[in-house]
């Protein structure tokens, strides 16, 4: 009858706390729109994909006017009569110029170098959706551990309520000591600070998660009663590691680092190839010197060959820069896939760890509820003493805490396998929040 009651007690503590509450699909949601670190990452991508307009532009023709208008004074003399002439008159002056480049290897090149570096934007913003991910789903676990912690204390403390009013029953009747009483009392303070403790901590918890999503939640959804926890797929380490030293998006902005390192190469060869440019002109020119006014206008349109000859070694030194930075990049390539190889490695590992434990704890749980029920009636017959009893009760709220942090762990180290991998997604989010208790 009381393993009925207790179960009942707790039951109610759980569903209360989570029948209602905001899911993890939401919450990234609103730290989608809310979150100021992911506002500024895409920022910083609507900004990179300029540079693709600014590659292209080297290419374009180019256009340009110039105006100047001068006021002439002073004296000079006639070299042929030499008689002092007063000079006093208005210049103006207006070109137009248009400039179409040709031929122009480097601008062709920078154009090129451009569009991968849209790209490695575009790669950076899928990092921060990856990360966002990752941070939303921490705090909703952190939270939802506080929160969970909060009910397995306020049911251990009817728990240990029932107990005390056991004692003091038995010791009204003679059948226990003063000592049951107190030890029951004893715990259940203890139990009540605990319970302060933890209700900080969640409000803590709460106020983190909105720091993400602009919102807090009284209370979260948390994982169904009786969830099982799958393996990751494929079921196998190597697997994981091979997908992240190609696919991890850390990797594949390194990857695309080193091309744009190479073509930083072909562009400071490109230094000592010719430029040569379609230009075109016109000039209107104004002028009054004395009371005779002139005007002229000239119009022209050419081809322009610039040939560099010598450039102080600056090009050769600029080629041997970008071949050593084309280096670098290799290398950087190489320490991202091992990084890349590593996360994986290390989050198949926590997966495959947190599997275990929540199996063990689960055993633990059935074996702490049998404890606790045989203590319960090893009291009753004089067998135990209560202090066995408040144990057994705290053994089993621990385990029920711990298991459900397990639950939690093992899922953020599925998403950070996941993330390791570069697979990460939306999608992934939503499959989690399947496993919520529906509202």
């Amino acid at each position: 009858m009381r393993k009925t009651q207790l179960s009942a007690l707790l039951s109610l503590v759980l569903i209360s706390s989570t029948a209602s509450g905001a899911d993890l699909l939401q919450a990234y949601r609103d730290a989608m729109v809310y979150d100021s670190q992911f506002a500024s990452a895409k920022l910083q991508r609507d900004a990179g994909r300029e540079r693709q307009v600014q590659g292209r532009s080297a290419l374009l023709p180019q256009a340009g006017f110039n105006a100047s208008v001068a006021k002439v004074m002073g004296d000079t003399t006639n070299p042929l009569t030499r008689q002092p002439t007063s000079l006093d008159y208005t210049d103006q002056k207006y070109t137009l110029q248009l400039k179409q480049p040709l031929y122009n290897l480097g601008s062709f090149i920078a154009y090129d170098q451009s569009k991968l570096q849209v790209a490695v934007s575009e790669v950076q913003f899928e990092q921060s959706k990856i990360d966002l991910g990752l941070r939303v789903a921490q705090a909703y676990f952190d939270m939802l551990a506080a929160q969970d912690a909060i009910a397995f204390i306020q049911a251990q403390k009817i728990a240990i309520a029932e107990q005390l009013a056991s004692a003091q029953r038995n010791f009204e009747v003679g059948t226990a000591t003063i000592t049951d009483t107190h030890e029951a009392q004893a715990r259940f303070d203890l139990t009540q600070a605990q319970e302060i403790a933890a209700l900080n901590d969640l409000q803590v918890k709460r106020h983190q998660l909105g720091l993400l999503t602009g919102q807090t939640p009284e209370v979260l959804r948390g994982l169904a009663a009786g969830l099982k926890l799958s393996a990751p797929e494929p079921a196998n380490a190597e697997q994981w590691v091979t997908q992240a030293e190609s696919g991890n998006i850390g990797v594949v902005a390194q990857a695309l680092a080193v091309e744009i390192a190479k073509l930083d190469i072909r562009r400071a060869n490109a230094g000592h190839m010719p430029t040569v440019d379609a230009v075109a002109s016109y000039t209107d020119a104004k002028s009054a010197f004395g009371s005779i006014p002139t005007a002229s206008s000239i119009s022209s349109i050419g081809v322009q060959l610039n040939i560099p000859i010598f450039t102080g070694y600056a090009t050769t030194s600029q080629v041997t820069q970008a071949v050593t930075l084309e280096e670098k990049a290799r290398v950087d390539l190489d320490s991202a896939r091992r990084n890349a190889a590593q996360g994986a490695r290390t989050a198949y590992l926590g997966v495959q760890s947190g599997l275990s434990q929540v199996r063990a704890l689960e055993a633990a749980e059935r074996s702490s509820l049998m404890a606790l029920e045989a203590n319960k009636l090893g009291y009753e017959v004089g067998v135990r003493i209560n202090i066995d009893v408040l144990n057994a009760q705290q053994q089993l709220y621990s385990t029920r805490r711990d298991l459900a942090k397990a639950r939690y762990d093992t899922l953020l180290a599925g998403l950070k396998l996941k993330a390791a991998s570069g697979a990460l997604s939306e999608a992934d989010l939503v499959e989690i929040n399947t496993l919520l208790e529906s509202q």
